[in-house]
């Protein structure tokens, strides 16, 4: 008979020769009369904390709120971000300080909003999800997972030290980091168990005795809990499955060469179709205890539209401010297109149910960028937000204008809200040791 008191039941089995795992999701039985607690301790469910960092920033006029503190709108490129206002806040004026040091565009930006400050050479301090997750990552399978949406290996997730935790942009092997057995090495030549077999047959056929057998032991609505988390396991290998099966013939078809498979990649519609898939692995992850810290990268310097040579960065700084619309035209259609991708995410993980809520009740994702203006570089009136309440430990639903204050001020306060005993973030003038008090609960 399985133990289903511990929150850490898992399914084993193998495939293709090769061990593999499914995590449980928090259900009923588990959790107290309200679905916010472990029936076992009592202690609140485990937090989780996001990054998302996002190239090339917005336009100047086009997102900041006519109104401060609560009850705002959000500007006109911020729409996308409507269905989940009430459970954002959004800091405007921020900046970040170069304190001599040149400008290595869309770089130094990124390193002050990840690392507090501009690293000595290659050394610097650990990355803020790095020291957020030495607190709430403890006996997690991963300590933090980091991903990239546009076939990059790049991660501003990083260590004490040199190291970076290089991004996953494969979300087929990301499905199988998430259901082999064990964390392996992103960097290893060679994988198993294969995610193509696995994808292909799917871990659940694996584990199907366990599933029965945990089955009978449930209640009505944990059985109709679990029974959705292993039809959306089933959807996310269904995905998957799709992009390795070779296409159909048509005969009035013809084609230079071979079908290949869909690679991670920069064009819109590659970053779209990955980030659905990446989205709910994620959410999975956390779902079932197996992480509480990711990172997503957008690096959309590089994006594209279909058929197009054309990059987003590169509008940035060729194509002209049209005289009609007054900003570049181009560049917004990318800005807009990015931003949809963002709300979806959250949205995901806001369909990841769990007791009376979901997964989002839970979670705090911080929103960075580079520039406040990528047409000029500019390092002030930079957009930072948090979408969550991590459990209640957050405020949410306010503009706050920081009017010159250092960006690092939002990391300070997302790392003491989520129990790091840090009374000082960031290197310089970039050093802060003041939170937003406004957003702690």
């Amino acid at each position: 008979m399985t133990n289903l008191t511990s929150r850490r039941n898992i399914l084993k089995g193998t495939l293709g020769g090769a061990a593999v795992t499914v995590g449980l999701p928090f259900l009923d039985t588990f959790l107290n009369a309200n679905g916010t607690a472990l029936a076992v301790t009592g202690q609140a469910l485990p937090t989780v904390f996001g990054t998302w960092f996002q190239y090339l920033g917005f336009n100047p006029g086009r997102w900041v709120p006519e109104k401060i503190g609560a009850g705002f709108t959000n500007n006109i490129e911020l729409k996308a971000f409507d269905p989940f206002r009430h459970r954002m806040n959004l800091v405007s004026g921020a900046n970040y300080f170069l304190d001599g040091r040149p400008v290595e565009t869309h770089r130094t930006g990124a390193q002050i909003a990840t690392l507090g400050g501009i690293p000595t050479g290659r050394e610097s301090g650990p990355s803020v999800d790095s020291v957020i997750a030495d607190t709430i990552g403890k006996g997690t399978r991963f300590r933090s997972i980091e991903v990239s949406l546009t076939g990059s290996r790049q991660s501003y997730s990083k260590r004490a030290g040199a190291g970076t935790n290089p991004s996953e942009v494969s979300p087929e092997s990301l499905y199988k980091r998430i259901f082999g057995p064990d964390f392996q090495d992103p960097n290893a030549s060679e994988f198993k168990p294969d995610p193509k077999v696995m994808a292909k047959q799917s871990v659940l056929s694996a584990v199907a005795e366990q599933r029965h057998e945990i089955m009978k032991q449930l209640g009505a609505s944990d059985r109709a809990r679990l029974d959705e988390y292993f039809t959306s396991v089933r959807q996310i290998e269904n995905q998957l499955a799709m992009k390795l099966e070779k296409p159909a013939p048509l005969p009035a078809c013809s084609t230079p060469g071979a079908a290949k498979e869909i690679e991670p990649g920069e064009e819109v519609e590659q970053v779209s179709a990955n980030t659905k898939v990446f989205s709910s692995l994620l959410a999975h992850a956390a779902a079932c205890g197996q992480t509480r810290v990711f990172n997503v990268l957008m690096n959309t310097q590089g994006s594209r539209k279909p058929g197009s040579t054309n990059q987003w960065h590169g509008y940035t700084h060729e194509e002209p401010i049209d005289e009609k619309l007054g900003y570049q035209k181009e560049v917004t259609w990318f800005i807009l297109w990015a931003n949809q991708v963002f709300a979806d995410f959250v949205h995901t993980l806001e369909q990841q149910k769990e007791g009376a809520g979901s997964v989002m009740d839970r979670t705090l994702i911080l929103w960075q960028t580079d520039h406040g203006y990528a047409r000029t570089h500019t390092m002030d009136n930079l957009p930072v937000i948090t979408v969550g309440n991590a459990g209640g430990r957050f405020k949410t639903g306010q503009h706050l204008p920081f009017a010159g204050d250092p960006a690092t001020r939002v990391g300070l306060t997302v790392m003491q809200g989520f129990g790091v005993p840090m009374g000082t973030w960031g290197a310089l003038s970039n050093q802060t040791s003041k939170p937003v008090t406004e957003i702690l609960a």
